[in-house]
């Protein structure tokens, strides 16, 4: 227990050190350099960093208001892990890499081809460093999507999802790395978005590739779809990870596949009809990422001074 409480943690004191300062310098409105001399100046001010930066015409009002709300989300998603990390460490059993079924045999289009295979180095993920665990016990939504997969093909309505499903992939399987996912990424997102409340009656739900296509889903089900859709076209997991991230624009968390190709590293978004490179997107911060074989935390360089 005491590898897995570590690890959540670490996610959770990660978050929750995004603290004013660092948020403005993540959002790139003031330097690391100039938080440290406005932090010494605004000790002597006596008024809090936020009430003194506005003062000084450093920041505006507006850009105060932005970073106060991206500090409260980061602290909600930490209160939420906190209380999953609990809940998954009481109840589940320790899960490592390799345990869990790979996707169904019967969806497979072709073994892992040229440009698809194992990675031996992984670039930052959005500048990120990462720290790696193969312990997965703590993500009970992801392992247990696996098994419902396994039992979905087996019904008639996951027959002919099935069945639908390989006829589209068909086309791709002879394409290279980055044509399968622009492809993969096209095709998914033409399934209707549906937030969990609404399609099962609960704040999060990890639906299978089947209860996707049936049923539409929110971001982590697009994300998935596309991971097992390229494990079907013969890319190895070495190449793919769910990644958790924060939508820094919207402050709320989101969920993509990142695919690492041989010219970059690719996200696959549901909020994006383009398949994009990671250095063109801006407006992430990756919290965690995680495939069958382990999961990864994920830190973004910060400044260590803070206030409030």
């Amino acid at each position: 227990m005491s590898e897995k409480s570590g690890f959540i943690r670490k996610i959770i004191t990660y978050l929750d050190c995004n603290k004013l300062g660092d948020v403005l310098v993540l959002r790139g409105i003031i330097s690391a350099a100039d938080l440290k001399q406005h932090l010494f100046n605004q000790k002597a001010s006596g008024l809090r960093l936020g009430e003194y930066l506005v003062a000084n015409n450093i920041i505006s009002k507006n850009q105060l208001a932005f970073a106060l709300a991206t500090q409260t989300g980061m602290r909600s998603i930490a209160a939420g892990l906190a209380v999953f990390a609990s809940v998954s460490f009481f109840s589940a059993k320790t899960v490592h890499a390799g345990s869990i079924k790979d996707i169904p045999a019967s969806l497979t289009l072709a073994s892992a081809s040229t440009g698809a295979g194992n990675l031996s180095q992984y670039p930052a993920l959005f500048g990120s460093t990462e720290q790696s665990s193969r312990d997965i016990s703590a993500f009970s939504k992801w392992s247990d999507m696996f098994s419902k997969f396994e039992r979905d093909v087996q019904t008639g309505n996951g027959g002919l999802v099935m069945a639908q499903w390989k006829h589209d992939l068909q086309p791709l399987k002879n394409l290279s790395l980055r044509e399968k996912a622009t492809r993969v990424n096209q095709m998914v997102n033409k399934t209707r978005y549906i937030t969990d409340n609404r399609n099962w009656g609960k704040s999060d739900y990890w639906a299978t590739p089947v209860e996707f296509f049936t049923r539409g889903g929110d971001c982590e089900d697009f994300a998935i779809a596309k991971y097992a859709s390229l494990r079907a076209l013969g890319v190895s997991e070495s190449r793919m990870r769910i990644a958790i991230v924060q939508d820094m624009q919207k402050n709320i968390p989101h969920a993509v596949l990142i695919v690492y190709g041989d010219d970059g590293v690719y996200v696959l978004d549901n909020q994006s009809e383009a398949m994009k490179y990671t250095q063109m997107v801006q407006h992430y911060k990756p919290i965690y990422s995680i495939n069958r074989t382990g999961w990864w935390l994920h830190k973004t360089p910060t400044v260590l001074a803070s206030a409030q």
